[in-house]
């Protein structure tokens, strides 16, 4: 998997900016970058540079400058990637920092693969993998709770749980294991007891950590919010004000919104998809009934309905229909237009359904606050805070905990059935080592490769 050829990349967005950079890592990283950086300057080498040290000069081309530059090393083994590493800072144009990266190919370097600098970070032993998908979190963060997440990850926050459990698991084999190679020094007596007591306590720490896994991937991906009403309800005003801008077209004409409209928003610290959707109602219109369709199967993979009732017009078999859709997603009711005299059964609607009411306006913003603190309390346990909290973010991560528990619970059936101990084992070497694929251990190249193309070039 590990290759020691020197490699360079643009390590900044592909659009034009004050300072670009390339990244170039490897054994002959100083080398290479030798021969295209020049400094000002009697007597200065980039060689002769300690760690984390910088010079200014000149990129050339043979005798042709191309651009002024900061060249920063960093020596192996405390840099990102534990090898050779050098950043030529240019100014930050798109041509110019192609032409900047074709003199380094030239020069002895070849094109990184995406992720290919956090991969050898991986493979220098500097990170584990779970950091090295934390490091791709981070960069693909669409909010400020996802953001903290991947940083308590990147630091090892899970990293150091999944650490923990496994040094359990493996003090119970290594006594097991001593117990059958010297059973005069070592006796196994009594020991199942111990045992059980160690494979539950491992198994409900797991069990926490999977408990995360559905609010981590409303972290990672927001809580997919789908707006449903019959027409001309507020479903799009609402979705504005959620907004605090006009992004939906509202008018008193019915069937306004004849597609599916999806925005993100961040509401209360509470990162949402929020899907504006057409009204739903019988229609013989070709196109209405298109749109109808698609907010009727918006609801499947729907965190969460907003279902909005106007509040100023009776219910009405439009109002059963769309209820008798709602099934197993966490429901809130709005009975909107509160700015207007009231004329709704709120109570039929909630012995129909089971789910907390906000009332507001969604013209004027009354009782916005409500709707707020409404979804505060529904999901993350009514708090925000990640500080140390570790989320389960990845499936990858969700999958490997769930058959590691599933190894543990074996081992509590096979000792509620007194089976002897090297029998248990097997189970406890295969928790053991799911734990350990987590982390990157015996993590095949393939699955590997898989990891670290989801990368963005220069990372």
């Amino acid at each position: 998997m590990y290759q020691k050829d020197t490699i360079a990349a643009i390590a900044t967005g592909m659009s034009n900016g004050g300072i670009g950079i390339i990244r170039i890592s490897g054994q002959e990283a100083l080398d290479v970058a030798e021969r295209v950086f020049y400094p000002k300057g009697a007597g200065k080498s980039i060689r002769e540079l300690p760690g984390y040290s910088a010079l200014f000069g000149e990129i050339r081309d043979g005798k042709t400058v191309v651009d002024e530059a900061v060249c920063l090393v960093m020596l192996a083994p405390n840099s990102y990637t534990t090898e050779n590493v050098v950043e030529l800072q240019c100014h930050g144009g798109i041509v110019l920092l192609q032409k900047v990266l074709e003199l380094v190919l030239r020069s002895g370097a070849r094109a990184a693969e995406p992720g290919e600098f956090t991969k050898r970070a991986f493979l220098g032993g500097r990170i584990d993998i779970t950091q090295a998908e934390a490091v791709m979190d981070l960069i693909s963060a669409k909010n400020e709770l996802a953001v903290r997440s991947s940083v308590g990850q990147l630091k090892g926050n899970l990293s150091r749980q999944i650490k923990d459990l496994r040094s359990m698991l493996l003090q119970a084999l290594a006594y097991i294991e001593s117990a059958l190679d010297d059973p005069e020094n070592y006796s196994l007596d009594g020991y199942s007891g111990q045992l059980q007591m160690q494979t539950e306590r491992a198994v409900e720490q797991i069990d926490k950590l999977l408990q995360t896994a559905e609010e981590g991937k409303m972290i990672r991906e927001g809580i997919r919010t789908v707006i449903l009403g019959k027409p001309n309800v507020g479903k799009s005003s609402l979705l504005n004000q959620m907004l605090g801008e006009e992004r939906a077209i509202v008018t008193e004409v019915a069937g306004t919104t004849r597609d599916t409209l999806e925005e993100a928003a961040t509401i209360q610290g509470i990162p949402l998809t929020i899907i504006d959707t057409a009204g739903i109602h019988d229609t013989v219109d070709i196109v209405e009934k298109i749109g109808v369709d698609k907010a009727k199967n918006s609801i499947r993979n729907a965190d969460l309905i907003l279902y909005v009732v106007d509040g100023a017009r009776p219910l009405d078999k439009d109002d059963e229909q769309i209820m008798s859709l709602l099934n197993q997603q966490k429901v809130i009711i709005i009975i909107n237009k509160i700015d207007q005299a009231q004329v709704v059964d709120k109570l039929w609607i909630t012995n129909q359904i089971s789910a907390p009411v906000v009332e507001l306006s969604a013209k004027t913003g009354e009782g916005i606050h409500a709707l707020k603190k409404c979804l505060t309390d529904m999901f993350f346990h009514g708090t925000l805070s990640v500080n140390d909290q570790v989320y389960i973010t990845n499936l990858r991560h969700k999958q490997a905990l769930t058959e590691a528990r599933e190894s543990l619970t074996r081992v509590l059936e096979g000792i509620q059935q007194k089976m002897p101990e090297d029998f248990l084992t097997i189970d406890l070497t295969a928790a053991y080592e799911q734990l350990g694929y987590m982390l990157g251990e015996a993590l095949g190249d393939d699955l590997a490769d898989a990891i670290f193309s989801k990368f963005c070039m220069g990372k």
